[in-house]
Formats: structure tokens, C-alpha cells, sequence
């Protein structure tokens, strides 16, 4: 049973905890982590991006984040991103390596597994730029089917034109050029101006 802590809306713990089908049929605030995995190719800002697992019950084989997922009961944002980045990318990563962007809370409303689900999420967005190849990740494969690098500007441009081969969103793309920004990163001979 995945137990998770009720959170305001602004990201701190309530002191209640519910089981995972409870809260999304409830539409109670908890937390997530979202990370990025970036680097610099030819002068370009590249992402790392995960192919859902096709048995995933919500977006089966689409891309998104490198990875992500909910917060246990009693984890931080950090435990959770970096229980993610093991689990689902086989990286053992340290705390200091993340880079935080921000806390962001978004509303989704679905039918998923045939049920109306209100999935109140407050994300917790990092940034991780240590080297890293494919060849060396170890992918979670009930979660993950592959993994590939993109440019930036590609991946906003599909994402914005409503491409369903991606699942991910407006504010994850908006998230991500503020982390660019807070972390100095801009493509090369190009100004970084961020819409």
C-alpha cells in the first residue's frame, strides 16, 4: 500500500496520511519530484527524456520527464528525487547535485483505470547535470521503456504544438526555462531570453 502525506497547497505537510487511491479520489494536495537530467551538446541545451513503460495505467509510451514521482509518506522533496533517480535511472546521486528550481502546484482532472481521479500535485523541479550515458543507466523497466536525449528547443516546440508522444506539460516546460535561467545555462551564440 503507497502511503502518502497530505500537503498544502504551497507544498508542507499536513500531518495526514492516506493511502495513494484515497488522495486522488479526493483530490488531496501531496507531493512529487520531477527531475531533469541536462547537459550541453554542440553548443545546445539537450534533456534527458523517459519513454513510459507501455503498462503504465496514465500515459503508456509517451515521453516525459527523465524522471519523476510521488513522495512517499515521511520523505522530503530531495529523498523522493533521489529515490527516483535510482530507481527508476539506476543513479545514485547526492543531494548536493541536485539543482532545486522550485515548488510548483498544478490540478489535473482524468479518467485513468476507470476512475475519475482530481490529481492535486505540488512538484518539486531539479535540475541534474553530472555526466551521464545511456549505455550506462539501468532502466526500471515497469516504468521506463527507453530513454533518449533531445535539444531543448525541439522538445518545447513538440510539446507546445500538442504532440501525443509527449505527456509533458506547459509548466514543465516554463519550470524548465526557469531553471535554465537560475542556473546560468543558455544555448551558445543565443541570447537566453526565455518566453
Amino acid at each position: 500500500m503507497e502511503l502518502f502525506d497530505i500537503r498544502t497547497p504551497q507544498g508542507a505537510p499536513t500531518g495526514e496520511v492516506k493511502e495513494r487511491s484515497a488522495v486522488h479520489r479526493d483530490g488531496d494536495w501531496h507531493g512529487t519530484a520531477h527531475i531533469w537530467l541536462v547537459r550541453k551538446r554542440e553548443g545546445r541545451l539537450q534533456v534527458l527524456l523517459q519513454k513510459r513503460s507501455r503498462s503504465k495505467e496514465t500515459f503508456p509510451g509517451c515521453f516525459d520527464a527523465s524522471c519523476a514521482g510521488h513522495l512517499s509518506a515521511g520523505d522530503s522533496f530531495a529523498e523522493g528525487a533521489l529515490r527516483e533517480l535510482s530507481e527508476e535511472l539506476g543513479i545514485e546521486a547526492r543531494e548536493e547535485e541536485l539543482f532545486f528550481v522550485g515548488l510548483y502546484s498544478y490540478e489535473v482532472k482524468e479518467r485513468f483505470g476507470g476512475a475519475d481521479i482530481i490529481d492535486r500535485e505540488i512538484a518539486a523541479v531539479y535540475l541534474y547535470q553530472e555526466p551521464v550515458e545511456i549505455s550506462g543507466l539501468h532502466l526500471q523497466e515497469e516504468e521506463v521503456e527507453a530513454v533518449e536525449w533531445m535539444d531543448f528547443q525541439r522538445l518545447k516546440e513538440r510539446s507546445g504544438a500538442g504532440d501525443p508522444a509527449f505527456c509533458i506539460f506547459a509548466w514543465e516546460i516554463g519550470a524548465l526555462e526557469e531553471g535554465f535561467r537560475k542556473a546560468g545555462l543558455e544555448n551558445d551564440n543565443e541570447k537566453a531570453v526565455w518566453a
